[in-house]
């Protein structure tokens, strides 16, 4: 991205000044309070004032930035949202989050949509089981003596909240909801639902969103300016300079911007835990492990709401330090081929654990792993009775030393009996010290999330609406690849096979994907691919089948004898009990592959991955990270800013020069 160019920089202040002209009396979202507050409007000289002080300081701040650092700034542009980019690293930034980014708008709107549809089926249901005992409605009666009290003047105002100098403020009433009519009634009883007068209608208020870890506000500023319907979007941060940033660009995006994104200067754990329950969606995309935001984040989403994580150490989630992640998520990893499906477990697990310390417990509704981090959509609910079944969702994993079998230990079971579930530990153990196949010992790590990690009705929706709005993402292509290939993997099994690792165990020749998903089909089983691998294929069948399949490949193409103690040759040693079909299967294909949709895309540009901790200091041996040609133009930055002390401190250095001769 290139810096501003001079007359763009005068265009900007120009466009600016258009913009928050009519900040004040369109968009400002205190307007609906002093509505509601005071129906007496105040005069316009007043009102004219303000305006002039709002535009003044707004128009100050921004010349004062554009005018004084405008070598220092750069313009970034994504989406709908422009931000106003350090060039020396102050605040963080990757471009390489586009997807993460995207992908999250995209699982708001459906969000939006599903709490929508979840509201209106309530009221239906609540409709149709008032008339049944309207005697017994405790509720009703109070109304009815509430309204029997009131005054008649105030039924002459058709649901207007009106104040008056003799009313308390705690009889005042106000509406959280943008759209405030003249005709609806106020209770603040009420928090989330506003009530008509006449209808009896009950409308949801727009879902607040946190964002805990702002940086520069980017994420905040695009779901307020691309997400229709969606509330306060409330951005934290515990660095002074990202919040500036963030306030600088919340200004710098206009009007609606202004109205409906604040920056606050906190620690997000703190500000989390002091704010239960308060928002119903709270996006936590921290540098690194979240393990330290999911205790207050759990407690800070609403009954129903969405906790959205992002995990960027991957190396520790992928095996590469295992006590290091037990430490931080309570699961040992193993390191298998299904290590980046594993590490979404396990981010899973412990942000269930965490949830079930307060009788709360998570729906996973999206579970996605790409370029460098992953990221999780759950929805978080308050349930004593539902947090029973949390031992049933988690197993820990044996993994086979010599081949790639591994089998899954579940925590919990239950035992039905006439209306009641009695909840006991699982039987143990599932596997003999020793593989079956090929005799080896097994690692265990774990425990992992073994239950579903998506909703595949979510994700058709989200999928759905993705295309639909194609031209609004980005990162188009990449998200709806990840996306089809999401919604065609097996929901119910978890972790995978790797062909080719099962192939170099027996050192033979590989076959197709498509043969073996078709011997795989026609044994009985189902198998699917893998958003998180491009080899990686689930499967139902068991590992004693997938051998047999194996076996039968190998008779059919013979390999090279092999020592006798490896455990290749201890599998092919034995003799397959299934026949394997390879004839060709007709659900061999999936239907994304058969219309040829590509679904693993290159990344668009080089080093496209993880970037430098905001603050560090760039140097040579950041290459890898950004590039050559980043590098060299930070360093020439560097070498022109250290010329420049130099020359003014020259003719010093002469006079002292001429003074000592």
């Amino acid at each position: 991205m290139l810096l501003v160019a001079e007359t763009r920089t005068l265009k900007l202040p120009l466009k600016l000044i258009r913009a928050t002209s009519t900040i004040r009396f369109v968009t400002n979202p205190f307007s609906l309070f002093n509505f509601c507050y005071s129906t007496c409007a105040e005069s316009e000289e007043q009102e004219k004032n303000k305006k002039e002080l709002t535009h003044n300081l707004f128009l100050h701040d921004i010349s004062k930035t554009m005018a004084t650092n405008l070598n220092d700034y750069k313009i970034i542009k994504e989406g709908e949202a422009e931000i106003l980019m350090h060039a020396k690293n102050e605040v963080f930034y990757n471009k390489a989050q586009v997807n993460n980014r995207d992908i999250s708008i995209a699982v708001l709107r459906t969000f939006i949509s599903k709490r929508k549809q979840e509201h209106e089926a309530n009221l239906s249901k609540r409709a149709k089981g008032a008339p049944k005992a309207p005697e017994n409605d405790s509720s009703e009666m109070v109304v009815e003596e509430v309204d029997n009290k009131t005054p008649p003047e105030d039924h002459k105002s058709n649901g207007k909240c009106e104040l008056e100098e003799e009313i308390s403020p705690d009889e005042s009433c106000t509406t959280m909801d943008d759209s405030v009519k003249i005709n609806e009634e106020c209770d603040a009883d009420e928090e989330k639902i506003d009530h008509s007068e006449g209808k009896g209608q009950r409308e949801m208020k727009p879902p607040r969103v946190l964002e805990a870890l702002s940086a520069s506000g980017l994420r905040a500023l695009r779901y307020a300016r691309e997400i229709e319907g969606i509330g306060q979007v409330v951005a934290v941060d515990n660095d002074q300079a990202s919040v500036e940033a963030c306030r600088r660009n919340i200004k710098f995006n206009g009007s609606v911007a202004a109205s409906k994104v604040e920056s606050h200067l906190a620690d997000a754990r703190v500000y989390m835990i002091t704010n239960p329950k308060e928002f119903d969606v709270v996006d936590l995309d921290p540098y690194g492990s979240p393990s330290v935001f999911l205790d207050s984040a759990v407690q800070s989403v609403a009954d129903g709401g969405m906790l959205m994580c992002t995990a960027t150490d991957m190396a520790v989630l992928c095996g590469g330090n295992g006590e290091v992640c037990y430490s931080k998520y309570g699961s040992y990893p193993l390191r298998g081929k299904y290590c980046h499906e594993m590490a979404l477990r396990i981010v899973l697990a412990s942000i269930e654990s965490h949830a079930n310390r307060y009788k709360r417990y998570i729906v996973p509704v999206l579970s996605v792993q790409m370029d460098f981090y992953l990221r999780v959509f759950v929805r978080i609910y308050t349930s004593a009775s539902a947090m029973k079944n949390t031992p049933l969702k988690l197993s820990y994993v044996y993994q086979c030393t010599g081949c790639d079998s591994f089998h899954l230990q579940p925590i919990g079971r239950t035992i039905a009996k006439n209306t009641s579930v009695r909840y006991l530990p699982g039987y143990g153990p599932v596997v003999p010290q020793e593989c079956t196949d090929c005799g080896k010992k097994f690692n265990m790590g774990g425990p992992i999330w073994s239950a579903p990690i998506h909703d595949q009705e979510w994700v058709a929706s989200i999928l759905a609406d993705v295309k639909h709005m194609k031209t609004s993402y980005p990162a188009y292509d990449r998200i709806s690849a990840v996306l089809t290939t999401i919604s065609e993997e097996l929901p119910d099994v978890p972790l995978f096979l790797s062909l080719h690792n099962l192939c170099a165990t027996l050192k033979c020749t590989s076959p197709s994907a498509i043969i073996f998903r078709s011997a795989v089909i026609n044994a009985g089983y189902r198998i699917s691919g893998t958003h998180v691998n491009p080899l990686g294929l689930k499967s139902d069948a068991p590992m004693e089948v997938i051998w047999d399949i194996m076996r039968c490949w190998v008779k059919n193409h013979p390999v090279k004898a092999q020592p006798a103690d490896q455990p290749g040759s201890i599998i092919l040693a034995k003799e397959p009990v299934l026949q394997a079909n390879f004839a060709r299967a007709v659900a061999s294909l999936s239907k994304a592959q058969a219309k040829k949709v590509a679904r693993f895309l290159p990344n668009p540009e080089r080093h496209w991955g993880p970037k430098l901790r905001a603050g560090r200091t760039i140097t040579s041996k950041h290459v890898s990270l950004l590039g050559q040609e980043a590098i060299n133009g930070v360093l020439n930055n560097h070498e022109e800013d250290n010329n420049e002390e130099p020359k003014s401190k020259k003719p010093k250095t002469e006079e002292d020069n001429n003074t000592t001769s």
